[in-house]
């Protein structure tokens, strides 16, 4: 059983004993319980279970209380410190010291106690001490006795709670790299410093001769292996061969053996799997403990095997042969950065996330040449083709339904049904020879439109380190025949999805092709929903500054710190990230 971070709360009060103290004692603790009522019912951790909150054992009045506090969240495995206070506070004497626990303060909006001040002057030590910290103040003052939470701090502490578990989750995991560099892609040129100094995660190396061993030896579970192929044969049905001259349905059926042999080979090397010790191999039993992997694939491995389309895509997926469950998060080509971006949607949702090309923008007037057809509606401006043949989630056909809409939903909150419209979309086609001559098989399918989407991009510059890029949108639904013209001029066997960007008529956003022209990389990661502004607060907590976003200036959280460094919002996130450093630098 996984063992996740908890969220603890640290109730803070006036220290002053003789009637200022005594009367405060059951606001703040109320404020606490609050907070942890309001965690544990709207989060979850990736496995489905509600966030657990740790309450401090005592108000927390000066330095001795603040450091047995301490004490206690590090034996409780908490990786999120939340302080709550109606009231003054002896500042530097009650916050947080730890250095990587991301910090929140909520200051109570009250007339009768100045709650607001130690807010103030706890951000203020927090800043001097350069130990960036998050402010929660309400905009409406509150009578004492309330124990609601109003919205905007609700919105608040959730945001931030939200960011703060994805950067407690990710720490000390590993980022797996099944082979090395693929094609001279840069971002499957493993950066050790990044992952350990920025995410404080490990990284881990296997040959992908360790595939061939594992398949050669069957140090695998034949037992689900057997089940994973009849799920296979039921469930998988296989597309339209493009290939000038197919492959014979011998080989065939000896490449659908081999990617189901290397989908269980990756997981367990990503998890482990007890099985294996049991057949006498303890070493490959423990996994490498990896949160997120990358499959280099081509070309030295798929000149020669079958392609790791088919690995990439149910694993990223959130069910399989043993029903529903989690997904795997794995990058095709070994693109660690686009993993990464992957990572980050993945744990603010806890949904499946979908790894593509960003391959063509198409123009309203290329699209009207191409097709005779007017674009409309979200198309209006054009559209960005997303596609790639590898790690794109099958819950990215659309077939999942949050009221009558297509959405990506937890593997929790997913039916067999659901699950079961997914694969039916999806048509398994024999990999296209010319690019893999090891054979394969690649996803096909169309995501339906209308489905509210954020891309994202992690990239490294020299000299300026990691970067990331958002843009929120939509999946459009181009009419049949235009899907069909485009979609045959590049890869018709590949999965697909339209993308129209939100415009704000300005910058990097004022249309489609700038946004397209502005992306730092050939790849891309999709995260159902609008998850910018949380991508936003998250990235700031492990100081990665923002280069491109269409997020609304209002709905954008940072570190209070973040104002001393200038008025303009994108020049102060730069400054203070190099000032501050990477969070585990």
């Amino acid at each position: 059983m996984k063992t996740y971070p908890k969220i603890g709360i640290r109730p803070a009060i006036d220290g002053r004993l003789g009637g200022v103290r005594e009367a405060l004692e059951g606001q703040t603790m109320n404020m606490a319980r609050s907070a942890a009522d309001l965690l544990k019912s709207s989060l979850k951790y990736p496995d489905g279970t509600p966030v657990q909150c740790i309450i401090a054992d005592t108000c927390i009045g000066g330095v001795a209380e603040a450091e047995a506090c301490a004490s206690r969240f590090r034996a409780e495995n908490v990786g999120v410190s939340l302080t709550v206070t109606p009231c003054w506070c002896y500042g530097t004497e009650t916050i947080d010291m730890d250095t990587h626990l991301p910090k929140a303060i909520w200051g109570f909006n009250g007339t009768e106690r100045p709650g607001a001040v130690y807010l103030a002057a706890a951000l203020a030590g927090y800043n001097q001490k350069g130990l960036p910290a998050f402010g929660i103040y309400g905009k409406d003052v509150q009578d004492m006795d309330d124990t609601s939470i109003p919205d905007d701090v609700r919105e608040k502490i959730l945001q931030f709670a939200k960011s703060a578990l994805a950067v407690s989750i990710m720490r000390n995991k590993s980022y797996l790299s099944m082979g090395s560099v693929s094609m001279g892609i840069a971002g499957s040129i493993v950066d050790e410093k990044f992952f350990q100094e920025y995410l404080g995660m490990r990284n881990e190396y296997i040959d992908l001769t360790e595939f061939l061993r594992r398949m050669d030896l069957q140090i695998y579970d034949m037992q689900e292996y057997k089940r994973a192929m009849d799920w296979v044969k039921k469930n998988c049905r296989e597309g339209k061969d493009y290939n000038e001259k197919p492959s014979s349905r011998q080989k065939k059926d000896t490449e659908w053996e081999k990617v189901v042999k290397m989908t269980i080979i990756a997981r367990d090397l990503m998890a482990g799997n007890p099985v294996l010790k049991d057949m006498g191999y303890g070493e490959e039993a423990h996994g490498h403990n990896a949160i997120l992997a990358g499959f280099q694939g081509q070309r030295q491995w798929t000149d020669y095997q079958p392609n790791g389309d088919f690995l990439e895509a149910i694993l990223c997926s959130s069910f399989d042969w043993n029903g529903l469950r989690p997904p795997y998060l794995v990058a095709t080509e070994n693109d660690s950065l686009n993993g990464v971006s992957m990572l980050f949607g993945y744990l603010l949702t806890n949904t499946a996330q979908m790894f593509s090309d960003l391959r063509t923008y198409w123009s309203p007037e290329a699209i009207k040449r191409a097709s005779g057809l007017k674009t409309e509606g979200k198309a209006a401006g054009g559209v960005m083709h997303l596609i790639n043949s590898g790690a794109s989630a099958l819950d990215f056909t659309g077939q999942q339904e949050i009221a009558g809409k297509p959405a990506v939903k937890p593997f929790w909150e997913i039916s067999r049904e659901e699950a079961a419209r997914c694969l039916k979309a999806t048509s398994w086609c024999p990999a296209i020879l010319e690019y893999f001559p090891g054979g394969g098989f690649s996803s096909e399918f169309l995501t339906r439109g209308d489905m509210p989407l954020t891309i994202s991009r992690v990239n490294i510059v020299k000299g300026l380190g990691p970067v990331i890029q958002i843009a929120e949108g939509y999946t459009v639904s181009l009419p049949g025949k235009a899907n069909k013209l485009f979609t045959g001029r590049t890869s018709p066997s590949w999965p697909t999805t339209w993308f129209a960007p939100r415009l704000t008529g300005k910058g990097n956003f004022r249309d489609v092709y700038s946004v397209v022209a502005s992306w730092g990389a050939n790849h891309c990661a999709s995260s159902y929903g609008h998850i910018g502004a949380e991508l936003i607060t998250l990235a700031s907590m492990l100081r990665i500054p923002v280069s491109m976003h269409n997020i609304d200036e209002a709905n954008i959280y940072r570190p209070s710190a973040w104002r001393a460094f200038g008025m303009n919002s994108e020049g102060s996130d730069f400054r203070a990230c190099r000032t501050y450093g990477p969070l585990y630098g």
